[in-house]
């Protein structure tokens, strides 16, 4: 056998190898089988009217229509001192505020915040008024960075 005819069937096997890997995953992919990654949409972000300059609370509600849970890591009010996760948490009938680091958002599902539950603490809000739009900036694992708008509410109201 010729250099050349031996070069040409030593290369065959691993070409013929990508070729089968390569139309198995395109199988794979176009029955849907490989799913959709994660995609967070927020909506009905609230923020509640502080009482002076005390800290408020903000909320939003989110959904994921991927195929792949999604995490919420972290989120900014530009227009605030400051801004973190946390979680209202009752032992023995007193209620604390606890630091989150994250929330997960489950495929498929959503994730609802509230003022008694997850929610974004404000520190130093700005100076609002009800019905303001506050800017807000939430930033998850796989979904990226989702900028929106909290409409400033009374607390109580939904």
């Amino acid at each position: 056998m010729t250099p050349v005819a031996s070069a040409l069937r030593a290369a065959l096997v691993p070409v013929a190898a990508g070729a089968v890997a390569l139309a198995g995953l395109t199988a794979w992919t176009a029955s849907g089988a490989a799913g959709r990654p994660a995609h967070v949409r927020v909506d009905n972000g609230r923020m509640l009217l502080p009482f002076g300059v005390d800290d408020t609370a903000a909320t939003f509600r989110l959904r994921n229509d991927g195929d792949a849970d999604d995490e919420l890591l972290g989120v900014d009010v530009p227009s605030a001192g400051g801004a973190m996760l946390s979680r209202t948490v009752v032992a023995n009938g007193a209620g604390s505020m606890r630091m989150v680091h994250s929330a997960t958002v489950p495929a498929h599902g959503t994730l609802e915040m509230s003022p008694h539950g997850l929610d974004v603490m404000v520190y130093r809000p700005p100076d609002v008024r009800v019905g303001d739009r506050v800017p807000v900036v939430l930033r998850f694992r796989e979904s990226g960075t989702v900028r929106v708008e909290a409409v400033v509410v009374r607390p109580g109201t939904r």
